[in-house]
């Protein structure tokens, strides 16, 4: 007889259940556990839950559907820079809200000469980490790599360019290949391009790097060609021939020298022997002096012009200055020798040692405009010293140049009414009561007048307190300067609505643009730039600014 499926199904179930239950009733199970996750058999000991519910606020006030703002997602660009903005204090969306060719603008033309600080602050904002613009393309990063490279700052020009990818396009690639000639780190420009033609600047490019990457036979038929077609000047085949066969012309006269080289022209030069000399030209080219293959009265007057311009360390000068003894009397071989003569008497120990090399050195430093970067090698070991009289007074306002300005500011050697003034203004507080100067005669106003721009009037609209400045001893710069550190010194509106848009990197810019004109003797516009530089959290800019702008003497 057939046993339907049903009923074998349960016939099949009890035989299972009766064998779990007998294996569970066996002596060598006993101590098994019930089940695999043996909880769920155990009796609940959590607390009861209270009778009622705690009464909590409701989660809205009706039942209305809620209003939704659908923004479409899109991947941000990658910020670009050598310093991260943890190091500069400026934001990783500097840019945000200003129009690109406004920025790279404003990048390209402000001043920053004669002042170091503002120089300083500029080098900041092209090469903090910062995210391009959506709609900018290369606009911003291209004029900070311009302006690096027109400042000497060839080396940071060339490892920004290369973070963001030299050969994306060919004006990224132009000014690549122009930071490796002057470096004379070449190579790895002409492998891009000899890999992209594309990217070359122009003919001779091509010629350079296939010479350069050892293809002789494609160099040379790219120069008969250009040759046969008329492709170059006359001029620019005439060095391209020079430099593929130097046995052919070994005895040949040199060539003229050319009126405005570029990069490429130069180091063609450099390789046939003929090397040019930097100093007449811009001073993007002054890096090219750093390297070994110049002599030494050639890499000292390069880099006192970048340090100079803010683009070289301070110490690498020192280096190139303590390297060996002078060669010659005279320019720059003075500056080399009373340097390491004062760097003698500092290591001597004695207070009247230094005070004898003291007054030569820093003439020296102020003939060649080095006075910023001699104070930032030398204001700590100046303190060390006991000296008097002017040597006293004369360290003490190197010590005011250096970063270490505020500690300097607490020992004025005499209470003078200038003196008094600069101390004040290290701490960030001139013109305030008891940190004011003092004199309240025409004598005294006269003492502080030899300060720059100190015989540059503002007019009434610009400054309201003239007459008051005069009878408080105040020359009208230091009124000028006084009226941007008040509490509640007025930022101009235009720089104020750009704060309050959040356009930060706009509003540093104006601001520089604002001082470079109050610098030049417009003081009204000097007392409102000092206050947006304040507003903005540039407080050590400000006060290194203005206490430059007073110590150093600028033609």
């Amino acid at each position: 007889m057939r046993t339907s499926p049903k009923k074998k199904n349960r016939v099949t179930a009890r035989v299972f259940a009766f064998l779990i239950s007998a294996l569970c009733a066996g002596p060598g199970l006993a101590q098994a556990p019930l089940t695999v996750i043996d909880w769920l058999g155990q009796p609940d000991s959590s607390p009861a839950l209270p009778s009622t519910v705690l009464l909590e606020p409701p989660v809205t006030g009706s039942a209305a559907r809620p209003q939704i703002t659908v923004t479409p997602l899109q991947a941000l660009l990658p910020p670009i820079g050598l310093v991260a903005p943890s190091a500069t204090g400026l934001p990783i969306d500097l840019w945000r809200g200003s129009t690109p060719d406004d920025i790279a603008a404003l990048i390209r033309s402000v001043s920053v000469q004669g002042n170091p600080a503002m120089q300083s602050l500029l080098f900041t904002l092209l090469l903090s980490e910062s995210r391009p613009l959506e709609e900018e393309g290369d606009a911003i990063l291209l004029a900070r790599l311009d302006r690096l490279i027109t400042l000497g700052a060839s080396d940071p020009a060339q490892a920004l360019v290369e973070q963001a990818g030299p050969s994306s396009t060919p004006e990224r690639f132009r000014r690549w290949f122009f930071t490796t000639l002057i470096s004379g780190d070449e190579d790895r420009a002409c492998a891009a391009l000899i890999a992209a033609p594309f990217l070359a600047p122009d003919y001779r490019a091509r010629i350079f790097c296939a010479a350069r990457r050892g293809d002789w036979p494609t160099a040379a038929l790219m120069l008969e060609s250009a040759h046969a077609l008329e492709m170059l000047p006359k001029a620019q085949l005439d060095l391209l021939d020079r430099f593929l066969n130097p046995d052919i012309f070994e005895l040949a006269p040199p060539l003229p020298l050319p009126d405005k080289p570029d990069p490429l022209t130069f180091r063609l030069y450099e390789t046939i022997g003929e090397r040019l000399p930097t100093t007449p030209l811009p001073r993007a080219f002054a890096a090219a002096d750093l390297r070994d293959v110049a002599g030494w009265k050639a890499q000292l007057e390069a880099a006192e012009r970048l340090t100079r311009a803010g683009a070289l360390n301070p110490n690498q000068l020192l280096g190139l200055y303590t390297d060996r003894s002078p060669a010659a009397s005279g320019g720059i071989w003075d500056r080399v020798d009373a340097l390491q003569r004062f760097e003698a008497a500092l290591n001597s120990g004695s207070s009247d040692e230094v005070a004898n090399a003291l007054p030569a050195v820093w003439n020296a430093m102020q003939q060649a405009g080095l006075e910023v970067g001699f104070a930032d090698l030398f204001s700590t070991q100046l303190a060390r010293f006991n000296l008097t009289g002017a040597a006293a007074e004369l360290s003490w306002r190197i010590r005011l140049l250096a970063p270490t300005y505020e500690i300097a500011s607490h020992s004025a050697p005499s209470e003078s009414p200038e003196n008094t003034f600069l101390a004040a203004l290290a701490q960030g507080t001139p013109g305030q009561p008891g940190s004011n100067v003092s004199a309240t005669t025409t004598q005294a106003a006269e003492s502080v007048d030899h300060a720059p721009l100190g015989d540059t009037a503002p007019t009434e609209a610009q400054n309201g307190s003239v007459g008051r400045a005069a009878r408080s001893g105040y020359s009208p710069l230091m009124q000028s300067i006084t009226q941007g550190f008040e509490d509640g010194a007025e930022v101009p509106e235009k720089i104020r609505r750009l704060l309050d848009n959040g356009q930060l990197g706009e509003a540093i810019l104006r601001t520089m643009d604002l001082f470079a004109r109050g610098a030049q003797g417009n003081l009204g516009d000097l007392s409102k730039s000092l206050a947006a530089l304040r507003a903005v959290g540039l407080e050590d800019t400000a006060r290194r600014a203005t206490l430059q702008l007073m110590l150093l003497e600028r033609g």
